[in-house]
Formats: C-alpha cells, structure tokens, sequence
C-alpha cells in the first residue's frame, strides 16, 4: 500500500487510487498552508512488531526528514513545530531519536510509535523510555492515545497534550 524511501512516502489514494508521494517538505508545506497552530515533522510510524534493525533504520530517516522539514518550515514563530520520537519498544532508539530532536530544538516533542498494537504495559513503558528524555520546559504530545487510562497513565508520565480518533 506503500513505498518508503528517503525522499519521502508513495502510496495509493484510498478514494480513487491514484498514485500520491508525501515528502517531510511537502508535509511542512501543507500545514504551513493549512495555519495550524502546532505542526509535526514527517515521521515513519512503523507497524508492531518489527525488526530492531528495521526500526533503527526508520528512526535514522525519521531523524533526516525531520531536519529536511524544519528546513522547509517557512512560519517559524506563527505555528510551532514538534519532532516526533520513534523507537518502537526499543528503549535505546528511543533514546537516540529523542537526544537527536532535542538536538535540532523543536518547539515541541511528541511521543509516536504507541497503540500500534502492543499491549498496554508495554505501549506505557515507551511511553515512559521516550519521555524520560525529552525537556520539561517544552510541550510533550502523545500521538493517537485518548482512551481515559492512556490519558491518565501518559499524564503520569509527563505528557502535556493528546490527540485520538476512539470508536
């Protein structure tokens, strides 16, 4: 359904089945146009589970198409921009991605790769091995997590903000 490379993401129009690509810089752009208040970088949000060395794979691009879209941002102080911490349940990846962002100084950090079909304990500690890292005097945003318990059990450990779809 999709082809990931490093200049970005192909993939198939689920409504009339063009063929589409996404780059980090066409991402940024899009919300840049849209007037979003918060933006995300570009990130690859692998399936669960996965191989170490494919997820350590994902992070390295993750963490090149997030400097290639804060390159690309053109409303710097009108819509803040979040790099996303990937990792998977790979505690060590995760670290290395959220040390990396803070790095490139993001106006804010959100914490991806969650509910993605891990069970809760674990979906917890990743939430709890990326965050661990990530400043306290920035935004922290749990990406795809608003049942009541996730809301709480992130809050615990030090989210600020959360977005779902729930059914």
């Amino acid at each position: 359904l999709r082809k990931i490379e490093e200049e970005g993401v192909t993939f198939k129009n689920h409504l009339n089945g063009d063929t589409l690509f996404l780059s980090p810089e066409k991402a940024i752009n899009i919300q840049n146009q849209l007037g979003a208040d918060i933006i995300m970088s570009f990130d690859e949000c692998p399936p669960y589970p996965v191989t170490y060395e494919y997820m350590q794979d994902s992070v390295d691009r993750t963490l090149r198409w997030a400097k290639r879209g804060q390159d690309a941002h053109q409303k710097e102080g009108i819509q803040s921009l979040f790099g996303i911490v990937q990792g998977g349940e790979f505690a060590d990846l995760r670290e290395k991605s959220a040390r990396a962002l803070i790095e490139m100084d993001f106006d804010g950090y959100a914490v991806g790769g969650t509910s993605v079909g891990e069970g809760k304990e674990l979906m917890y500690q990743m939430i709890s091995d990326s965050t661990i890292h990530l400043p306290e005097v920035k935004p922290r945003y749990l990406m795809g997590v608003g049942s009541i318990d996730g809301i709480l059990e992130g809050v615990l450990r030090g989210i600020d903000m959360f977005d779902c779809v729930l059914k």
